[in-house]
């Protein structure tokens, strides 16, 4: 039986274990950023250049396009996308986008000036088109 000393640190201890479990639970959320936080959806941009490396890394897929400037000095751009998952349930994977490979990358600017986009769509060499992102505000609803 219980004596009524022990119920209320029981009762104590239960809320101390349940209010740790919540901030586990919510821990990611702080890390994980909003696509406003960092990108404007009032500055659109389109890429034109060549995959140089892909990374299918968590929270989000990073791809680096080197994209020629206007006076011909190339630049290279990373361009977000959704989570591996995300992309894999659309029908990206590793083996999708090979190095050297010409893509087009529409997208959002960063908000901070820096050679870095949020993607939207990617279009490959033969006109395929696939939904890159996973937080930019018109992105389609989660199959």
């Amino acid at each position: 039986m219980i004596s009524e000393k022990e119920s209320p640190m029981r009762t104590k201890l239960a809320v101390l274990v349940a209010s740790i479990g919540l901030l586990f639970a919510v821990a990611p959320m702080w890390a994980h950023h909003a696509f406003t936080a960092e990108f404007d959806a009032k500055q659109p941009i389109k890429l034109r250049g060549t995959v140089a490396k892909v990374e299918l890394i968590n929270p989000h897929s990073w791809i680096h396009i080197d994209v020629k400037g206007e006076d011909g000095q190339v630049v290279r751009w990373m361009v977000e996308g959704g989570t591996p998952n995300t992309l894999l349930r659309r029908g990206f994977t590793k083996t999708s986008l090979p190095v050297g490979t010409e893509i087009i990358a529409d997208g959002y600017r960063a908000k901070d000036g820096s050679n870095r986009a949020n993607g939207r769509d990617i279009t490959f060499p033969d006109g395929r088109k696939i939904f890159l992102g996973g937080s930019s505000p018109d992105a389609p609803p989660e199959k």
